[in-house]
């Protein structure tokens, strides 16, 4: 029998560990190998909820990473554009005017850390990057019409019908 490795002893089954494979992980340091298991996630236009802050438990799309941070963050976040206010439940016998303003949403766009965000399985196939740049946060008037902009994105989904579940408001 050809001696591929060390027989790992622990496991009922015997699994062999071939040698080649022992050398690979005993070669790389402790960041190289964290590094090289950590997958990238977070990417545009992944729904996720916010859970610190004023709109804690709202859900939001994440508009851009900035993994590596910036010279003002030095840590990990990102660009999102989320729901402030979300659209009202309508009935049949509401008016078409009734309607309507039961279908506003009200959107918000903010930069947040990592670690105040829960991803979802979800994926929001509306494209914000033209919409909202980092950019937009520097002043009040940029941040306003990008606002405005992003609610009328929103709004034509929601009339859609599709991402039901983007629009709505989670009950905890």
């Amino acid at each position: 029998m050809i001696n591929y490795g060390i027989y790992n002893q622990n496991l009922s089954l015997k699994t062999l560990i071939p040698p080649a494979a022992e050398l690979r992980i005993a070669t790389l340091t402790h960041t190289e190998r964290r590094e090289a298991k950590m997958v990238k996630f977070l990417k545009p236009n992944k729904a996720v909820i916010l859970l610190q802050g004023r709109f804690a438990g709202h859900k939001a799309t994440i508009v851009k990473n900035f993994d590596d941070g910036t010279r003002d963050r030095a840590y990990g976040h990102c660009l999102v554009a989320g729901i402030a206010k979300y659209p009202s439940k309508v009935i049949r016998k509401d008016s078409a005017k009734k309607q309507a303003k039961k279908s506003r949403v009200k959107a918000f766009i903010k930069l947040v850390n990592y670690n105040h965000i829960m991803p979802t399985r979800y994926t929001l196939d509306v494209d914000l990057k033209d919409v909202v740049s980092a950019d937009a946060l520097v002043s009040r008037d940029k941040k306003v019409t990008a606002c405005k902009e992003v609610k009328g994105k929103f709004e034509e989904r929601f009339k859609t019908g599709k991402n039901r579940w983007f629009f709505s408001k989670l009950r905890f």
